[in-house]
């Protein structure tokens, strides 16, 4: 007999978690809301607001130091804070579910996924053997992997990240959850998989009735999924109210700039709004609103009078600027806009490097045996030939797996080419070593996607700059590379006071910042960009291409720009090339590419996108998934690589690869399908 619906409605009431230390910290004060049954409620804001901390405060799962000072939790009747912890590994699993945000560090690597799945079938549901087996099976099918009873068995190192965050999902629903908490479910997804992901989550949330809690700083996931839209900022909600009128009128000043921020075909060429500063830390009692320090309509009693909740057409917002029935007034000029508008104005940049990379192929040999015989070939780059102008930005897109970062890394001879010729300035790359490679270093440079990953952790920042200097003979006096780096961390938008500290000591977005400045400070004139902003928060993505965009008109840098935002792309690109299983299948101006799409791959990322107009949860089915999977490399379809996910494939598809079909003004697509009549040729 099922539950009624209020009987698995999450109700949150003044909840505050604190985390011990020399300075306590708050990252949770004071926080109420309800997630209706099978409603979504999203939680938004940056790093660093209190979302995830509020989902383990839920679960019961807050670290060590960590504990909940006062508040509630139900679920129905459950008193959730009143549970041993015996009983709560009921609870947890069972009636409350949980996606987490990395699902490569939250499954185990040395279990199969069966064993995985099977753990909460065996506590939740009593089920063992066949049985469990059989459910195991059917979650699999039912979150959209095919041939679920092999890959049972198979480890979570042998699945994609995108099957990666089903095998999660099909876990999470393993116990039959009343609540699901998704944690940033598709951050590391490309568009397809994103599209996929949260359509799942809509289909099931409709056939089980199950609420979900989504946190996010996505706002084109907002729009697809949410009913309820709470923004969250220092550890306080600022705004609640419907999907509808929040996309319509966004009322708190924070929530208006997270809007601002978004990147769009419609402000290039322009900045995009930033938010000065960052979120305050929460080791500090606040007199007054917690944004009045990032504000820009800020009023004289904002820092010393805490606002108080107002409602305004179904929509609650914690602001002054609506006492006494007063209305928002528009936003003042940012300093991004400002700073925009002097570098539209400012003199033609100086011309940078040349690159060009013609048929470049990059091939693994799988070996296998006890004599480590060649079996195959991972044909992760197939032939990419690409052009880089000075001062402009060339963006390389596809999905996970299709081969961007291995051709990025190619490039840069981090990974030696099996063939192919990269050419700088009409000087040939390949093969160099010693002395020679150092020079082609000092040239192309490399922004790698985790930051945090990529810069020591046992170095100061100003060591992680210096270092690069040192090696490339750059600046060579100690004072001329200390001053340097000065100004370097001043470009970038932090202090020169900052090179003392250690990379864990920065948030993600300045980390960003030290791995642009660490590429910049020898003076390169081309910088390959891996994903450089796909963990982001909107606020400080826009800040890091702001960054980028000023830098190329001062310095003429060229960019090749590895992403699957294509958000990004519109705003910042002046080209694009579309990858898919190691070749480029389309290439283009940025206008002709993400306008007038011609390889049936591209329209499939782009109806993929969301954005901030996405239909709402309510539309489920109305788009339908991405058809199969991305092809091993190691054993690529015959014919056109993507003729197995094609709508449009015919017998010469199967038989054969296409030519390029030219578009004019540099443009072409592999495609057969583009006819020359279709192309104007």
């Amino acid at each position: 007999m099922s539950m009624p619906d209020n009987a698995k409605s999450l109700v949150v009431e003044e909840l505050v978690v604190e985390i011990a230390g020399e300075r306590p910290v708050r990252p949770v004060d004071s926080l109420s809301f309800e997630v209706a049954a099978g409603q979504t409620m999203a939680l938004l804001g940056e790093s660093g607001c209190g979302k995830s901390m509020t989902a383990l405060a839920m679960m019961r799962l807050l670290p060590t130091a960590g504990r909940i000072c006062a508040g509630r939790v139900r679920l129905g009747e459950l008193d959730v804070l009143a549970q041993s912890e015996a009983q709560m590994r009921a609870v947890r699993g069972g009636r409350l579910g949980m996606i987490f945000q990395e699902p490569s560090t939250s499954l185990n690597p040395v279990m199969t996924v069966f064993a995985q799945i099977g753990e909460v079938l065996s506590r939740h549901r009593a089920l063992s053997g066949e049985a469990a087996r059989k459910e195991a099976a059917r979650l699999l099918a039912a979150v959209g992997i095919p041939d679920p009873q092999a890959r049972l068995d198979d480890y979570p190192f042998q699945f994609s990240g995108g099957m990666k965050q089903r095998v999660m999902i099909a876990m999470a629903l393993a116990g039959e959850p009343d609540m699901l908490i998704a944690d940033e479910p598709t951050t590391a997804l490309d568009v397809t998989l994103q599209a996929q992901v949260l359509d799942l989550l809509l289909r099931l949330q409709r056939e089980r009735g199950m609420g979900i809690m989504l946190i996010t700083h996505d706002l084109g996931v907002v729009a697809r999924m949410a009913h309820q839209v709470g923004v969250m900022y220092a550890g306080q909600l600022v705004e609640t109210g419907p999907r509808d009128a929040f996309f319509a009128t966004p009322l708190h000043p924070y929530s208006r700039k997270l809007f601002a921020a978004v990147p769009s075909a419609d402000r290039r060429g322009g900045a995009l709004e930033t938010l000065p500063g960052i979120v305050p830390p929460l080791d500090r009692a606040f007199a007054g609103c917690r944004f009045a320090e990032r504000c820009p309509v800020v009023m004289s009693h904002c820092a010393s009078v805490e606002p108080q909740w107002h409602v305004r057409d179904g929509q609650r917002v914690r602001c002054h600027l609506y006492a006494d029935g007063g209305a928002v007034c528009e936003d003042t000029p940012s300093v991004s806009a400002a700073a925009s508008t002097s570098s539209r104005e400012c003199d033609e940049a100086p011309a940078g490097g040349r690159l060009e990379v013609d048929g470049l192929r990059v091939h693994f040999p799988v070996r296998k045996g006890v004599f480590k015989r060649v079996v195959g070939q991972v044909k992760a780059v197939d032939g990419v030939s690409l052009k880089l102008q000075p001062g402009k930005t060339l963006a390389l897109v596809g999905e996970s797996g299709c081969g961007k970062t291995t051709a990025g890394k190619a490039i840069l001879q981090l990974i030696e080419p099996t063939a192919g010729k990269v050419q700088l300035d009409g000087a040939t790359q390949n093969g160099r070593r010693g002395r020679a490679l150092r020079a082609l270093r000092r040239q192309v440079q490399m922004v790698f996607q985790d930051p945090f990953a990529s810069l020591n952790p046992r170095m100061r920042v100003g060591d992680i700059i210096a270092e690069g200097m040192k090696a490339l003979g750059v600046s060579g006096e100690a004072g001329a590379r200390h001053a340097q780096i000065d100004r370097l961390l001043e470009r970038v938008g932090l202090s020169p006071a900052m090179r003392e500290r250690f990379p864990h000591e920065f948030s993600g977005g300045q980390r960003q910042r030290i791995a642009l400045a660490r590429a910049l400070a020898v003076s390169p004139r081309v910088i390959i960009c891996d994903e450089p902003t796909s963990a982001l928060d909107v606020s400080v993505q826009a800040q890091i291409l702001n960054l980028m965009r000023d830098l190329q008109r001062a310095e003429g840098i060229a960019y090749l720009f590895i992403t699957h935002n294509i958000a990004v792309v519109d705003f910042l690109a002046h080209e694009v090339a579309v990858m898919y299983l190691g070749r480029i299948v389309e290439y283009g101006s940025t206008e002709s590419v993400l306008r007038q799409p011609r390889h049936p791959y591209t329209r499939m990322l782009l109806d993929a996108v969301l954005t901030t107009e996405a239909d709402g949860p309510d539309t489920v089915g109305d788009v339908p998934d991405a058809p199969g999977e991305l092809p091993s490399p190691l054993n690529p379809p015959d014919g056109c690589h993507f003729h197995p996910r094609c709508a449009l494939a015919d017998a010469r598809c199967r038989s054969g690869y296409p030519g390029p079909t030219f578009l004019g003004a540099g443009g072409y697509v592999h495609c057969f399908r583009v006819s020359e009549a279709e192309t104007g040729a």
